[in-house]
């Protein structure tokens, strides 16, 4: 995810005076947290390094080359690895096969022992993590092309680009697996696709939200952040445009509400939770899409995707603080401080236990009590 100032700079604009981050206020915790362990990857740079869970084990990655496998249980490192090239995306995994993505658009893909098995170039900046799984390494460069690489050979076996727009998010845009056939992704000009694994053939594309406005700045109406997948139905938010979820199998709108995100948003069976540009959490009832509750309490302090943990939600914001929000209220709950780097990659769930990784590649593991 990046701020709504990065947003702005890179499309030439000044930030917002008004934006300036809310203080925090003092509440009484109702959630007590324990930090059980701490790592280090190596920082960020300005690229945002997002760990990912597989099971009870956590992967991370750092500018630097660095790549590691962490237990989260214990917080020991199972394996660490350097590559010999700047990263500039964090790392996908299926729990076997593990790939991170260059600055200079190649792909490395390291074996269930941490050893690089091969790799490959996908022809342009990779900022978002790779997808690996269903015998495939998906990669995606920042001009939306998406290549799909065989898991096991690195032989490259299709390619899909969306239509281009004047003006994109210089963002991380992820993809999900819907079925073992086919993978969902969301494409700058606000629309999401499914495309099918074997032929790079889309089975359907809908549109999340349309540009509106004059100018191309206002025009922009992005995908956000990755799409998610609870049962038949697939949830999606642009920016400067809507909210809402779909059927998996059709792209058929179920609802839609009006919102604004540019870091995307979590679902489960119940609930769909996002933060908009403004870094408010609001949270919507699955099956309805009306919204239960929004928290301004964290306005302007460039907080992270939300992360659903039980009967909470939990995002970070830019000077380092984690919070907790109650999921039914949306009440502060828990708060924990990791550094001042800030937190700009959403919290994963390993097991019972929360990590989230700062900017300066510092890893942080929590599990509430």
């Amino acid at each position: 995810m990046v701020s709504l100032a990065s947003v702005l700079a890179a499309c030439g604009g000044k930030p917002d005076p008004r934006r300036q981050p809310t203080p925090l206020t003092e509440f009484k915790p109702s959630l007590e947290l324990k930090r059980v362990w701490t790592s280090s990857v190596g920082k960020g740079g300005r690229y945002l390094f997002q760990p990912i869970a597989i099971g009870t084990n956590v992967y991370a990655a750092g500018a630097n080359g660095s790549v590691m496998k962490i237990d989260a249980t214990s917080g020991k490192t199972v394996w660490s690895i350097k590559i010999d090239d700047d990263l500039s995306a964090g790392v996908g995994s299926d729990g076997t096969l593990t790939a991170v993505g260059a600055l200079n658009g190649t792909v490395y893909v390291l074996g269930a022992d941490g050893k690089q098995l091969w790799k490959a170039n996908a022809s342009g900046e990779i900022v978002t993590p790779p997808l690996v799984g269903n015998g495939f390494v998906l990669v995606r460069t920042i001009d939306g092309r998406i290549t799909a690489f065989n898991a096991d050979t690195g032989e490259q076996k299709w390619s899909f680009r969306n239509r281009a727009v004047p003006l994109n998010l210089r963002t991380t845009v992820g993809m999900i697996f819907a079925t073992a056939d086919a993978v969902l992704a969301g494409f700058p000009g606000g629309s999401m696709a499914a495309i099918n694994l074997k032929t790079g053939d889309a089975y359907w594309q809908t549109p999340v939200s349309y540009p509106s406005g004059v100018t191309e700045v206002e025009r922009i109406n992005d995908v956000a952040g990755a799409p998610t997948l609870v049962g038949r139905e697939t949830c999606a938010v642009t920016f400067q445009g809507r909210i809402g979820c779909f059927e998996a199998e059709t792209g058929r709108p179920v609802w839609e509400q009006p919102f604004s995100s540019y870091g995307g948003l979590a679902a489960d069976a119940t609930a769909v939770v996002s933060t908009n540009d403004w870094s408010e959490v609001s949270l919507y009832d699955a099956a309805t899409g009306q919204r239960v509750w929004q928290n301004s309490g964290l306005k302007s302090r460039t907080v992270t995707t939300p992360t659903i943990v039980g009967h909470a939600i939990v995002v970070g914001d830019g000077e380092g603080y984690l919070h907790f929000l109650a999921r039914d209220t949306g009440a502060f709950v828990a708060r924990e401080k990791t550094n001042s780097s800030g937190i700009s990659a959403p919290a994963v769930v390993a097991g019972d236990t929360v990590v989230v990784q700062a900017h300066d590649g510092d890893i942080y593991a929590y599990r509430p009590q």
